[in-house]
């Protein structure tokens, strides 16, 4: 194994100095920042004191907007020009407020390194992954190209890179998003930093691919025994990883103390509530789900189903769906889980229209997808729903969300005018916001409402499907847990048949009557709730389950040893 550019380079002495046991790593003191908005000064972090030491995982969590990003950026010294930082900001002893900002991009990267929640968008699309991990090289170390690639094709295997050589050359679309969560922090630890910030690392990954992360940077925080900051609201990554853990409220720190004190005995209300917010797998096993008539004709029905990927250019044809069979009646809600590429969403569009099947047969509402003309295929639309993942990037930036709202009912001929109106506000009074919002724009809203007002568009023309595909991933889990109550009550409503697309397993074991299992394109297994998440009989079902994070140190910790000792057979 080669050795460190750092251990081959001299430290920047005169900025950092060695650690001592006795120093944290990182020390806030009185950590204030505020952004300036119509000439007013809104705080987003108010008089912050937290320490973190070697060799310690420090997790950081609490809603959106509670201050954990912006805080943590401005360690750094990373935050727009708008935003002004108070207090104080200590690394291994040498405070950074007021460095010159030479000094500052020297300690970024080689002393704090970051790890952000989207790599597709932190990782530049032009230029290979290889190419960034040997540019962070030779920007701190002056490392030669040769003994830098040699280093950078060391680190893609030391974060278990399947084929470090293959992905060194490879660009960020050409990885899967574990792989490229993989390739990032290749390149944050490429510097052996003192300081490892992850923000939202595993949020968008698939639960085995989480788990897989989480092992990998409890591996690397074991050999490097460098200070972890952990940004998150998922409590069941906080109890894998985390050694002590600061609460999060509205800019201040609520509460704080080591994992185990949080988890088993929170003191304080909106820590209590938050934890309470949870979705726990098996939690929900006792609740009674609505009662749904088989006898009904199936809102869709789906019989041995395939769908293919035409070749286009160099990319070959792909199967993404074959021979899938299910069906989801009025009223039912179908839960669609599986990893990254086993063709979830590819049913969901076909679902709505969006995607020809290349064989078997899909009725949607009745109607064989098939048969259809443009006319008929418009007309069948109406009685179709869908909420997206990100709801900030299917609303309109330019247009109010009462216009985005009513823009269904306005296109379809429902309704307009006075009409209209009335329409877009029953339909915000059914989704609990307020009126006054139908004059704001998405900018303006959280993630929960954005979610919220992508619900009320889905159900603007009265759907009898409604696709739901990950609508929670990105959601804080107060926020989430809310939004399941409200998807329950509006279907216990309305009656529509619903198909929930998610790789949260504890999520659809809150609202599933059934779940159908996918992997590879293919049906591995479908059952009700029970049958499944307790009693499932396939091995990949069961890996799956095993991989789900528990919310609960000790708890997480025998599902970790299970987990390990079962890939070990």
């Amino acid at each position: 194994m080669s050795k460190s550019p750092k251990s081959e380079s001299k430290t920047h002495g005169d900025v950092i100095p060695e650690t001592s046991d006795r120093v944290p790593v990182l020390k806030v003191t009185d950590l204030s920042v505020d952004f300036g908005v119509d000439e007013q000064w809104v705080p987003a972090a108010i008089k912050l004191n937290y320490e973190v030491h070697k060799g310690e995982v420090l997790a950081i969590v609490g809603e959106s907007g509670s201050g954990k990003s912006a805080s943590s950026m401005a360690v750094l010294d990373l935050l727009p020009v708008n935003s002004r930082i108070g207090g104080s900001v200590k690394l291994n002893g040498v405070e950074l407020r007021g460095i010159r900002s030479t000094e500052m991009r020297k300690i970024r990267g080689e002393k704090i390194a970051v790890i952000f929640q989207e790599p597709m968008t932190a990782l530049n699309p032009v230029y290979t992954i290889g190419f960034q991990i040997v540019e962070t090289l030779r920007q701190h170390y002056g490392t030669n190209p040769a003994a830098a690639k040699e280093r950078a094709i060391e680190l893609l295997g030391m974060v278990e890179m399947p084929d470090p050589v293959k992905a060194f050359n490879s660009y960020p679309h050409q990885l899967s998003g574990g792989q490229r969560q993989r390739a990032m922090i290749a390149q944050s630890i490429s510097c052996d930093p003192d300081l490892l910030i992850a923000d939202e690392p595993t949020t968008a990954l698939d639960v085995t691919v989480q788990a897989e992360i989480l092992d990998l940077l409890r591996a690397l925080h074991k050999r490097l025994d460098s200070a972890i900051i952990l940004i998150t609201h998922d409590m069941g990554v906080v109890a894998d990883l985390a050694d002590r853990v600061v609460v999060m409220h509205r800019g201040r720190i609520v509460e704080s103390g080591t994992a185990h004190q949080i988890f088993a005995k929170p003191e304080k209300p909106y820590t209590q509530e938050l934890l309470a917010a949870v979705p726990h797998l098996g939690a929900h096993k006792e609740r009674l789900l609505p009662k749904v008539e088989q006898r009904q004709e199936p809102v869709l029905s789906l019989v041995d189903v395939t769908i293919d990927y035409p070749k286009r250019g160099r990319v070959p044809a792909f199967r993404a769906v074959d021979s899938v069979s299910l069906e989801i009646h009025p009223g039912e809600l179908l839960g669609l889980v599986g990893e990254s590429g086993s063709g979830k969403t590819t049913i969901g569009r076909a679902a709505m229209g969006l995607l020809p099947i290349t064989s078997g047969q899909l009725r949607v509402v009745g109607e064989d997808m098939s048969e259809l003309s443009s006319r008929e295929l418009r007309e069948l639309r109406r009685k179709t729903g869908i909420v997206f993942q990100d709801p900030a990037s299917s609303l309109n930036p330019r247009m109010p969300v009462g216009q985005s709202i009513g823009e269904p009912m306005l296109l379809a001929g429902v309704a307009k005018g006075k009409e209209l109106d009335r329409k877009v506000e029953q339909l915000l009074e059914q989704v609990e916001l307020p009126m006054a919002f139908r004059n704001r724009y998405p900018h303006e809203l959280s993630g929960g409402q954005k979610q919220r007002i992508g619900i009320a568009r889905a159900l603007a023309l009265s759907p009898r499907l409604l696709v739901a595909d990950e609508p929670t991933s990105a959601l804080d889990v107060s926020v989430q847990s809310r939004f399941l109550e409200l998807l329950l009550e509006l279907q216990g409503q309305l009656n529509f048949a619903c198909l929930f697309i998610s790789h949260d397993l504890a999520v659809v074991d809150q609202l599933a009557h059934r779940i159908a299992v996918l992997r590879d394109g293919k049906l591995v297994e479908q059952g009700t709730r029970d049958e499944i998440l307790r009693n499932a009989k396939d091995p990949y079902t069961q890996r799956l389950i095993a991989a789900v994070p528990l919310p609960d140190p000790e708890e997480q910790k025998l599902n970790r040893e299970r987990r390990l000792a079962a890939q070990a057979r």
